[in-house]
């Protein structure tokens, strides 16, 4: 990232290859599996990064500045979101679960059943192999808020998971 703060934009293609997916997932995740709004983020948060480089200090971690980009784009889409469900409130129709033998799809389906919080940190330190310190800077709390709603976030996802299996 150093690099790419100095103007060596080639360096930034690094950088894309090395998160692209992971990143991809973190929305994935957050928009509900949502392909395109999905891609769309992972854009962003690279236009982003090429356009604020100036802002990364040299002694940071930069996995925590890129998915801080990443929750910023992320929490951005979620306000403009729920500004659209209000004017769609009156054709929302509830989503039913129908079971299957596939234990992925229930589990994605358990998950998404999971409130923000709790979820975010199950995909953050499960799915995207981030730390709690990580996952802590990037939502301004101590890490041991965040060890507890991991914690609770399984215990929930054990839940629902049963219910519905």
């Amino acid at each position: 990232m150093l690099c790419v703060k100095n103007g060596d934009m080639d360096k930034a293609a690094i950088l894309y290859e090395r998160y692209k997916k992971k990143l991809y997932n973190f929305f994935l995740y957050k928009s509900n599996g949502d392909k395109e709004q999905s891609e769309d983020g992972v854009h962003q948060v690279f236009y982003r990064m090429i356009k604020y480089r100036q802002s990364y200090k040299e002694d940071s971690n930069f996995r925590v500045w890129l998915y801080s980009i990443a929750w910023n784009i992320q929490h951005q889409d979620f306000q403009q979101q729920a500004r659209m469900n209000d004017v769609r409130a009156n054709y929302q129709t509830t989503e039913e679960y129908a079971p299957t033998d596939d234990r992925h799809e229930a589990v994605h389906y358990a998950l998404k059943q999971l409130p923000g919080p709790y979820r975010e940190v199950l995909v953050m330190s499960r799915f995207l192999g981030l730390k709690y310190e990580e996952i802590a800077a990037i939502n301004n709390c101590s890490a041991g808020v965040i060890k507890t709603r991991v914690f609770r976030a399984i215990n929930s996802l054990r839940e629902v998971y049963f219910k519905i299996s």
